[in-house]
């Protein structure tokens, strides 16, 4: 009872604090005094639903609100809390390497018989490859259309966080000279293959080099799966417990989301001055959009060209959908996922095999927004980005987005490290920490929505689909 007399408490307040900024940004101004004590009045409000509600995605998003009050209202004090928002970033950039490596290796290795499942394998990802280079490609479309970065002042982004130089090698620096200028490209390509192979995988996962962790993983993954059953499963295990303990550690760190997201989004309102949202919201924007163009340019034609009843489909989906919105996490929807998945049609076998394969191989919605974020970054430090540049950086996040599972927020790791990999400032990427969490409940959804399709679609390819159930579907 008093979670929901204060959930409706917060939503009188907040329409309250609402229609008094607005009037005095379009209509006449309002004492500052009035409105800052009816922006306070409304966080103290939100912390006491919070309490009640006891969620992390509540208190995130009540972080993000506090953090833009103090910024806008106490901007020294917004700027001194700068270090809470490293630290949590810091903290993100210590799961790159452990994860990147558990997860693709458990992934490739732990399917004791290789050729049992090759058939289902590569049909597997070849749908995944191409379905999330289609949402790369648009989400690379939807940040060129929109611009959402172009704009922010990039003066008052921290020099030391802006690329310092040329990322190119001084050894390759002085390679070029002697080399024609018209064959440069050819040069840095064949560098770029160079630099993604390991020489110490130790040093690779300490300098979060993420293309050199996956090449070696693969790698190993592979080797692995090849050893026969009993020398290969105390390391398969040990992987798996290795991905299992990282997911909780993760889980752990993000307890610590609600300081750092707060943090982040008062320095950046506090540094930048409240302007910067309005970007953050033309990207907030652009996302949605561009996963709603996703679903409709690629998902939907492939469900009617597959002559998948959509109604049903719909219902079968809609409650682990719901389910991934709200908790921001592919791994809460999995156990209905597949559950409904088998009650419409797909074999179980097609199911076990193809939906956790997706979870680390075919997350739409994640790789369609590490292109747009990435750009966004790009932009908003002011720094353009040629086509093939950004062709570059597309083709990194199509490998380096296929070794992480889907858990809370983990693009975020990917991001960063991207970021790192091509001298974008993190400095942006605090800023988007401020919205992130209303990104990850599009972005996670639609995740979930293409992972469902893609085990209809491999299970229709082996002819195996049972269109009687499907017709039949009813949500229990």
């Amino acid at each position: 009872m008093a979670k929901k007399k204060s959930g409706l408490l917060a939503i009188i307040i907040f329409t309250v604090v609402a229609i008094l900024h607005l009037i005095s940004f379009y209509i006449t101004p309002v004492s500052d005094t009035v409105l800052s004590v009816s922006r306070w009045g409304l966080i103290i409000v939100l912390f006491v639903f919070a309490f009640y509600k006891k969620s992390l995605t509540t208190w995130i998003l009540v972080s993000i609100l506090l953090g833009t009050f103090v910024g806008h209202d106490y901007p020294g004090v917004a700027l001194s809390l700068r270090p809470l928002s490293q630290g949590f970033i810091k903290l993100v950039k210590t799961i790159v390497g452990p994860i990147l490596f558990a997860t693709l290796v458990y992934g490739i290795a732990g399917h004791s018989d290789l050729k049992q499942v090759g058939r289902m394998a590569w049909k597997s990802l070849l749908y995944f490859y191409t379905a999330t280079t289609i949402a790369l490609f648009i989400g690379l479309a939807a940040i060129n259309i929109s611009k959402a970065g172009v704009g922010v002042d990039a003066s008052k982004v921290p020099h030391h966080e802006l690329p310092q130089g040329s990322t190119v090698k001084e050894a390759d620096v002085l390679a070029l000279k002697d080399i024609p200028e018209n064959n440069h490209w050819i040069y840095k390509t064949t560098s770029f293959f160079r630099d993604i192979f390991p020489e110490n995988i130790v040093k690779s996962i300490y300098e979060n080099q993420v293309l050199q962790i996956v090449v070696f993983a693969v790698i190993f993954g592979i080797g692995l799966a090849k050893l026969p059953e009993n020398k290969k499963k105390p390391i398969v295990d040990f992987m798996e417990s290795l991905a299992e303990t990282m997911f909780k550690y993760t889980h752990i760190i993000m307890y610590f989301a609600p300081i750092g997201v707060g943090a982040a989004m008062a320095y950046t309102v506090g540094h930048m001055g409240i302007d910067i949202l309005k970007y953050l919201f033309l990207l907030l924007i652009t996302l949605y959009a561009a996963l709603i163009a996703f679903i409709l340019i690629v998902l939907l034609p492939v469900a009617l060209y597959l002559k998948i009843p959509i109604k049903k489909f719909v219902q079968a989906i809609k409650e682990p959908v719901s389910i991934a919105f709200a908790t921001t996490s592919s791994d809460a929807a999995l156990p209905v996922v597949m559950q409904n998945m088998e009650q419409f049609g797909v074999p179980r076998k097609i199911v076990s095999f193809v939906v956790p394969t997706g979870y680390s191989f075919n997350l739409d919605g994640t790789t369609l927004y590490l292109s747009l974020a990435s750009i966004f970054v790009a932009q908003a430090a002011g720094m353009d980005l040629s086509f093939g540049q950004q062709l570059l950086i597309a083709f990194t996040l199509m490998i380096t987005s296929k070794g992480v599972a889907a858990i809370p927020r983990a693009s975020l790791i990917i991001l960063i490290a991207t970021a790192e990999q091509f001298g974008l400032p993190l400095f942006i990427i605090a800023a988007i920490l401020g919205i992130d969490e209303l990104m990850d409940m599009g972005r996670t959804s639609v995740n979930v929505i293409g992972n469902c399709l893609a085990s209809v679609v491999i299970a229709k390819w082996e002819g195996e689909f049972d269109d009687a159930k499907a017709v039949a579907f009813q949500q229990e």
